[in-house]
């Protein structure tokens, strides 16, 4: 048996469950999806809190459950270190208690030295006395993650960790966490539904739906090469639309969509004539005059007509309208300006193909 974190886990009901995700050591993989997909529900599987009705849970080569043979190690047994996004902190212990109190298999000594050791590492010494009331959330959330730290768990589980806390709090947070996990030689799952912050941290992101894993990989990877249109969804595409695969020539693929032809990498997998999804990022999409040479490039120039305008900070979520369909795109407050775009105006944008990703229709 391979060595990390292994899950593999079915079941109908009372939550369903069709699920398998492998964390190796020193990986933080995040599970990605919306509420009620599941994903807590792994997290409790994997640290005992929960029984599934069937599968396998393994880490370092220790079998945790299996239900074939009967195996359902409790949850102190497995040393897993946990991390809420409530906290779950002693109210009536101090930040150095808290972190103490996971290790109660060394001596009391050991044990205040230890737990000195941690809270220095997560750049809170000098605040051992405090009550967790007396600490901001930030620090709160320090003290728990020094405490799961302090288990020496064979795999860290942190369930939204960073929700209960403000924006340059949870940056603070996302630095320290980087910082940690480059001395962490174990498993780190994170249960989050923010999508920036799973990027953000971690290496592989599992995107989960109604209890199944749809797809598994690197966030770079799920972005340009979603395996359905439902994967692309829940990444957050808005680009998702529906085409037909009309030829495929020397360089390229030609696609249609409604009245236009588009001319995307070359997809020879897909057979002409095969109905089919189409993904792109709003990157894709450019206001800017067609490249030179453009019969060597991949630029669909298409008319669109402005629907919506939305300010977000330095830039434009811009809704455009293309027959019966909205694209989206973001264009820079600067570049907005220099082409006076207002709602209802028209005008061509450029679709590049390069850019476009094709996926098979589900089932």
């Amino acid at each position: 048996m391979s060595e990390g974190l292994h899950l593999s886990l079915a079941q109908v009901s009372p939550i369903p469950l069709a699920a398998q995700i492998h964390c190796a050591p020193g990986e933080v993989l995040a599970l990605v999806g919306p509420s009620g997909s599941g994903k807590s529900t792994l997290l409790r599987s994997i640290a005992g809190l929960y029984r599934p009705n069937s599968g396998q849970i393994s880490c370092s080569g220790e079998v945790w459950y299996d239900s074939e043979q009967g195996i359902n190690m409790p949850t102190a047994a497995r040393r897993v270190g946990m991390v809420f996004q409530n906290f779950a902190l002693f109210p009536h212990l101090s930040a150095l208690e808290n972190i103490a109190e996971a290790m109660l298999d060394y001596p009391k000594a050991e044990r205040i030295e230890r737990a000195r050791s941690w809270l220095d590492r997560v750049h809170l010494a000098g605040l051992e006395k405090r009550l967790p009331r007396q600490l901001s959330g930030g620090q709160q959330q320090r003290v728990a993650v020094a405490r799961a730290l302090a288990r020496e768990p064979k795999a860290l589980l942190l369930d939204e960790p960073f929700s209960a806390v403000d924006r340059s709090t949870r940056e603070s947070l996302y630095h320290e966490l980087a910082e940690l996990r480059q001395e962490l030689n174990m498993p780190v799952i994170l249960v989050t539904h923010d999508l920036d912050e799973a990027t953000l941290l971690a290496d592989r992101m599992s995107i989960l739906n109604v209890g199944k894993t749809l797809q598994t990989d690197s966030p770079d990877q799920l972005l340009a090469a979603p395996k359905s249109a439902e994967v692309a969804k829940l990444m957050g595409m808005r680009n998702v639309f529906a085409g037909r695969v009309v030829r495929h020539e020397a360089s390229h693929t030609v696609i249609a969509w409604g009245e236009h032809e588009l001319r995307v990498r070359q997809r020879e997998d897909f057979i002409i004539g095969t109905e089919i999804r189409w993904a792109m990022p709003t990157a894709g999409v450019l206001l800017m005059p067609s490249r030179s040479r453009e019969s060597e490039t991949l630029d669909n120039e298409i008319p669109v007509r402005i629907v919506t305008m939305l300010a977000l900070g330095e830039q434009y979520r811009v809704t455009l309208k293309v027959g019966a369909d909205r694209v989206t795109m973001n264009v820079p407050r600067h570049i907005a300006q220099r082409y006076a775009l207002a709602e209802d105006q028209q005008l061509s944008v450029r679709l590049r193909g390069e850019t476009v990703h094709l996926m098979p229709i589900e089932a």
